[in-house]
């Protein structure tokens, strides 16, 4: 038998070959027993994000990953559990709001969610905001929560996919975030590990996004939906818009803020357009509505308080104090640095991927793996695409955290992301494509 050589799988994925399922599996059992140092997988990340893999070496990863820790399989356990993910924008808070409106209409949800990656944020960073939020749940807590509330947006635990954590924190830092096989195998192998009854995939495409086109988004929609095959999760995706960020606030307590106007019958209406498709979409799914139905009831949860009383129990249920969130105490700056418009107009373009980072720079995202984040820390969109403005109208505002800032260059950073023209844009497209597995 030829001995497991780490250094040849190496060389041959970085000349663009294809590796063989038993050497992926090896690599990432090797890694998980710590006989595969950080250097050699980062070594990997980069190959496979470079020379990119076919869709059985995907397949292979989703599996590794997959196999190296628990499988919950709970839709064995109720009648009926939706899950949702999305690959990541700016300004993303759908899944706050998705998941209590879901539970308001009587199906129920239940989502493992990850932190941010690159210059888009992560659910669990939002949630971390709430004092007193649980985020890191026993599969027996995740299940009583799903029981007594309806819905539960939990971290994985240590047992979920262990390996793709660590992978998942090296990628950050080492620049293989935006590769189709790595982000497949990422999200495949902790939503087939969690097996819930079916899967919503939210596909954001634009500058704020990995998928820049609709060629890309659309080889990563097949992708995520090929690597679930032979699973007993029904699989629907959309691709979505995030050629600018979603909503108005970007951040983290802040977007957690905005989540709650939106299930309080307010908020900003593409947050509400984009969360009130998905749902209705779970909806159907759960076999209980069709269409019409779905979004009737949606609707009628929201203005009936339905979906904001529900939001507060599910906070209440992992740990946190709902009045904190709802009253507006959380640790939201009230330090802002505002930026005016330097002529009249209408809003043409915000640049999605600079606002990203700049929430970065603020503090609201990580650069390297062990740093602190700053709940605070965030900006406010007071103007969107396609709004009219007059000269000297605020229209963002920057919220300063904790971290010591040159005021006039922020300002002057954020307005270059702020593009003013003569005529308005046409209108935005939310919702560009859907995908069912079967198609």
């Amino acid at each position: 038998m030829v001995a497991f050589s780490p250094y040849e799988i190496l060389n041959r994925k970085r000349r663009g070959e294809a590796l063989e399922a038993g050497e992926i599996a090896g690599f990432i059992d090797r890694f998980t027993a710590g006989e595969i140092p950080d250097y050699q997988m980062s070594a990997l990340l980069m190959a496979i994000a470079i020379q990119g893999a076919n869709s059985e070496e995907t397949l292979a990863l989703t599996r590794a990953l997959l196999a190296s820790g628990e499988s919950w399989q709970i839709a064995g356990l109720f009648d009926f559990i939706a899950d949702k993910h999305s690959t990541g924008g700016v300004g993303d808070k759908v899944s706050l709001v998705l998941a209590p409106w879901v539970a308001a209409c009587g199906v129920k949800v239940g989502m493992l969610s990850g932190r941010g990656l690159g210059h888009t944020g992560g659910t669990l960073d939002k949630l971390d905001s709430i004092p007193g939020f649980r985020a890191r749940l026993t599969k027996a807590e995740f299940e009583q929560c799903v029981e007594d509330v309806g819905c539960v947006i939990a971290t994985s635990t240590e047992g979920i996919a262990p390996a793709d954590r660590r992978l998942y924190a090296l990628r950050d830092v080492t620049g293989t975030v935006e590769s189709i096989p790595l982000i497949t195998a990422s999200i495949m192998s902790k939503k087939l590990a969690l097996g819930a009854s079916a899967l919503i995939l939210d596909v954001k495409m634009g500058n704020g996004a990995f998928c820049r086109d609709l060629e890309t988004a659309r080889a990563l929609t097949r992708s995520l939906i090929e690597a679930a095959a032979g699973s007993e999760t029904r699989i629907e995706a959309m691709i979505t818009d995030m050629s600018e960020p979603l909503g108005v606030a970007c951040g983290n307590a802040n977007e957690v803020s905005e989540a709650f106007e939106v299930l309080a019958g307010r908020g900003p209406a593409d947050v509400t357009e984009l969360t009130r498709a998905q749902a209705a979409r779970i909806l159907v799914l759960s076999g209980r509505f069709d269409e019409s139905s779905a979004l009737r009831e949606l609707d009628e949860a929201r203005s009936s308080g339905r979906a904001l009383e529900q939001g507060k129990r599910w906070l209440a249920a992992q740990g946190a104090d709902p009045e904190s969130v709802v009253e507006g105490k959380l640790p939201v700056s009230r330090d802002t640095v505002e930026i005016r418009a330097d002529r009249g107009g209408f809003i043409s373009k915000i640049d999605a991927y600079g606002v990203g980072m700049l929430a970065i720079d603020l503090g609201c995202g990580r650069r390297k793996q062990d740093d602190v984040l700053d709940h605070g820390a965030g900006i406010m969109l007071d103007r969107k695409t396609g709004d009219q403005v007059r000269d000297g109208d605020v229209i963002a505002r920057i919220q300063i955290g904790k971290r010591a800032a040159d005021r006039d260059e922020l300002r002057s950073r954020m307005a270059s992301l702020i593009a003013i023209g003569s005529q308005p844009p046409p209108p935005r497209r939310l919702i560009y494509e859907t995908f069912k597995q079967d198609e």
